[in-house]
């Protein structure tokens, strides 16, 4: 099922807490693993790597390699423990990425791609999909895409999500090729416009569900990164205005608040709430007292035992806050915050 909406993979940043949180706001967006190596789930530990919550599906493994049998064989893996699709990551330019010849580096070689493809549609039945770059260094051409494209098409790739973005194999750092090459959104929907029956995925620099929406005019899916972690309240109202379910956009302190049992869980499991709490700072970017949340929930940081109390009188805290906003606004309203009111740019 092509999805319009989805949650681009981040190292560090898309792992279960963050998708536990992103699926309270949005029931329909096809969220993103971290990128896990071949050899890291043929030879580590794979429950590190792959157990999820079913609540967190509809949910894509992207994996980084270039065997054909590494990657039918983490496919299968994937199928066993539920995910919904498997992606190949071809868009990453880090120097470590290089050094194992997949990433960004394996634009250069379609036909390595291609065959990870094939191997993986022959061993499994999810989709297969190929996020990738809309170039590298001197390889860049609009029709070297569109190569790339037709060669990896042609092994049954289900859907080609693209960074419309050159990237810079050297000279220029992850962080930098994410913001210095230019963004080139027309190339993209070229692409779809003369491959009309290929699923075509844009990503790069989208910040809204404005944006979003009207590249969903030219293409058929679009993919947020970024923002999705600077923002995260941008998902709110996704069901309704990208999906169009009849529902109303979620609001920041529901989402929060199914926070607090989730965190209790894993504490409880042995975990430190920071690991869960990193990935809420932005929740109120752009709102008073968005400074002072940011720094009660650090201080989980600096402290290995910080239970769950700091959390729930941080989000009490901003209730309040918000609360007293609200009746100073509408002095007969004493709802609770509406996820517009913190910033959603929706």
């Amino acid at each position: 099922m092509l999805r319009p909406l989805s949650v681009a993979p981040m190292m560090q940043r898309t792992d279960r807490h963050l998708r536990t949180f992103l699926r309270h706001l949005t029931r329909r967006t096809l969220l993103y693993t971290e990128m896990v190596t071949t050899g890291a789930l043929l030879h580590g530990d794979r429950d590190r790597h792959l157990a999820f919550d079913p609540f967190e599906r509809p949910l894509a493994l992207q994996l980084g390699g270039d065997d054909p049998q590494a990657l039918a064989e983490c496919a299968r893996i994937a199928a066993d423990y539920g995910y919904d699709e498997v992606d190949i990551n071809v868009g990453c330019p880090s120097d470590r990425v290089q050094r194992g010849r997949f990433g960004a580096c394996l634009m250069a070689h379609p036909e390595v791609v291609a065959e990870g493809v094939a191997a993986m549609r022959a061993a499994v039945d999810l989709p297969i999909t190929v996020k990738h770059r809309i170039g590298i260094d001197d390889l860049d051409r609009y029709d070297d895409m569109l190569n790339f494209v037709d060669v990896v098409s042609a092994a049954g790739a289900d859907r080609f999500s693209v960074h419309a973005r050159k990237a810079w194999l050297k000279g220029l750092s992850p962080r930098e090729n994410r913001e210095i090459p230019p963004l080139r959104y027309a190339d993209v929907y070229r692409l779809k416009a003369e491959r009309p029956h290929l699923p075509i995925e844009i990503n790069g620099g989208v910040r809204t569900l404005d944006e979003a929406l009207e590249h969903l005019r030219h293409i058929d899916a679009v993919m947020i990164g970024r923002a999705a972690y600077e923002s995260p309240i941008i998902f709110a109202d996704a069901d309704r205005r990208v999906f169009g379910e009849p529902v109303e956009p979620t609001d920041a302190f529901a989402a929060l608040d199914a926070m607090v049992p989730y965190a209790a869980r894993y504490i409880e499991g042995g975990g430190r709430l920071h690991h869960v709490t990193r990935h809420l700072l932005t929740v109120f970017n752009g709102v008073p007292g968005a400074k002072r949340w940011r720094r009660r929930l650090n201080a989980a940081a600096l402290d290995a035992e910080a239970g769950l109390d700091l959390f729930v009188d941080a989000i009490e805290e901003m209730r309040a806050r918000a609360a007293g906003a609200s009746k100073e606004a509408h002095p007969r309203s004493h709802g609770a915050l509406p996820v517009d009111a913190v910033g959603s740019r929706v």
